[in-house]
């Protein structure tokens, strides 16, 4: 199966991109979605967090996220460690998902791809860019965040320049209706694998 993946900073519409690719009938992977239901679900990866995190990781109604929270928050050490465990359990399950999907492409949506490894089980990689003001506003209006927290959160994130470099196409997302020629064209080129 060939596999695109699309990303981008807070903001920047790759979900809007992703939504566009779903409506032509393309299977989309969200790698948010996955890792909460995985760290949910999958009884390894629950004991895995259990061993490196302690019993207080789930509670009856399941996992504990504000202790998680707590326990990666201002450690770079315990977030890697948690990183370590679920984003290989996401490649593994969108490499099963993948297998199991019709059609000629599958998109995942990663706002972390390069972080998280992804961009070696994929055969191109999308980044979906937009001005800083632009997604600034759009983040807030969405998340109902203030100013602060969205900056805070696009500084942890990687540059759109780097972003840029490394992805095999790049989409500037200014005017949402000029994303669907957009994703028509790319549609057209993942088909053909051009």
């Amino acid at each position: 199966m060939f596999k695109v993946g699309i990303t981008g900073g807070i903001g920047s519409g790759k979900s809007t991109v992703c939504r566009l690719f779903a409506t032509r009938g393309v299977a989309v992977y969200d790698t948010d979605a996955a890792a909460k239901r995985l760290m949910a679900e999958d009884e390894g990866l629950k004991e895995a967090i259990i061993a490196c995190f302690g019993e207080e990781s789930y509670t009856a109604e399941g996992l504990n996220r504000p202790y998680l929270a707590k326990q990666i928050f201002g450690s770079e050490e315990a977030r890697e460690a948690l990183n370590g465990l679920v984003h290989p359990a996401v490649t593994a399950d969108f490499e099963r998902w993948a297998e199991e999907q019709a059609g000629e492409y599958v998109v995942l949506e990663s706002a972390i791809l390069y972080e998280a490894g992804l961009d070696k089980h994929l055969d191109r990689v999308v980044a979906v860019l937009a001005p800083q003001p632009l997604r600034l506003e759009r983040a807030m209006k969405r998340d109902g965040a203030d100013r602060e927290q969205i900056l805070s959160r696009m500084a942890a994130q990687m540059s759109d320049d780097e972003l840029r470099d490394r992805a095999d196409v790049s989409l500037v997302n200014i005017f949402e209706e000029e994303l669907e020629p957009m994703v028509q064209e790319l549609d057209f080129r993942f088909k053909n694998r051009l």
